[in-house]
């Protein structure tokens, strides 16, 4: 049988005949005349090669194939209803769904506390799944098995929407013990020892080479750009490692601002800026097609925008 030459009408009329087991009140039950519904009777039978209903002493009773059908069609039209009804809006009160995000840790320690924060109120039983940039592959995001990814990437799938949360300069940290705050200037940055840090986009990331600059990333480039070169003495992935290797009298972690100023009440480090231009970055939220329409997505993604509108105006 060719499923796609099946009239969806004749089981709307099969359901109905199945539970009235009446062909006139089965016709006024789904406001068609008795004529129509005995010709849909008529089909019916022809398309199951079975009576399905037969006249009897009791009125019409359902042949063994009838009964056979009866809860398979019941099932498909409760499922067909369901399908065309419009989706039912997300109440963030009520749903303890749970979202997973890549997040760098430069977006974890930035942007989640404030977002964490709201969710509290808002929707206090949603759980957050946050993933790093090594756990999540691209089809992972394009197949939606991870909600969104937010990091600073080099590129994404054409296929994927994406959203930039807020652009970010670079500061220096330094520890207070550190001669080079005396007087900094170019030169002393380029004679001092600092600390690399960067994870972009997603995947297993590789060793790195202190003289593959346009691996090395933007403060880098920067630098190649006045055909100069810094000393890194340290490679790593964790913006917070960094941070703390800061405190070292001997060592310059040239970070995002913002990222920077969660350590302004450090008494051991100062925060300055860096004695050359360093493009901006940009923080940028993406997300699969398929979960574009979601509502409970829409939610989640609009509350990330408001929260990093925030943070980008210094409100929280």
């Amino acid at each position: 049988m060719n499923v796609s030459r099946i009239d969806l009408n004749l089981l709307v009329y099969l359901d109905v005949l199945l539970r009235e087991r009446n062909v006139t009140k089965a016709a006024d039950q789904l406001g068609i005349s008795q004529p129509a519904m005995s010709n849909g009777l008529k089909r019916l039978r022809n398309l199951f090669d079975d009576p399905l209903l037969i006249r009897t002493s009791q009125g019409m009773t359902p042949t063994e194939r009838a009964n056979e059908l009866q809860p398979i069609i019941s099932e498909l039209i409760i499922g067909l209803e369901k399908a065309v009804q419009p989706r039912a809006n997300f109440d963030p009160l009520e749903s303890d769904k749970v979202f997973r995000v890549m997040a760098s840790d430069y977006a974890e320690a930035t942007l989640i506390p404030p977002l964490i924060a709201k969710l509290r109120t808002q929707a206090p039983n949603i759980i957050l799944d946050i993933m790093t940039p090594s756990d999540v592959s691209f089809p992972d995001v394009e197949q939606g098995r991870v909600d969104m990814v937010i990091n600073r990437f080099d590129s994404i799938p054409q296929s994927f929407h994406q959203k930039v949360l807020w652009s970010d300069d670079f500061s220096c940290l330094i520890s207070k013990g550190n001669p080079v705050l005396k007087k900094f200037s170019l030169d002393s940055y380029l004679k001092a020892k600092h600390v690399w840090v960067s994870k972009t986009g997603m995947g297993v990331g590789v060793g790195m080479n202190p003289d593959d600059v346009q691996r090395l990333g933007w403060v880098d480039e920067a630098l190649t750009r006045m055909g100069v070169k810094r000393q890194i003495t340290v490679f790593t992935r964790h913006y917070q490692a960094a941070c703390l290797l800061a405190e070292q009298q001997d060592l310059i972690a040239t970070i995002p601002s913002k990222m920077a100023r969660h350590h302004i009440n450090n008494e051991r480090v100062s925060i300055v800026p860096p004695p050359f231009i360093i493009q901006p970055i940009a923080l940028t939220m993406a997300w699969s097609p398929l979960l574009q329409h979601n509502p409970a997505h829409q939610w989640m993604r609009q509350l990330i925008t408001k929260t990093a509108e925030e943070i980008n105006r210094g409100d929280v």
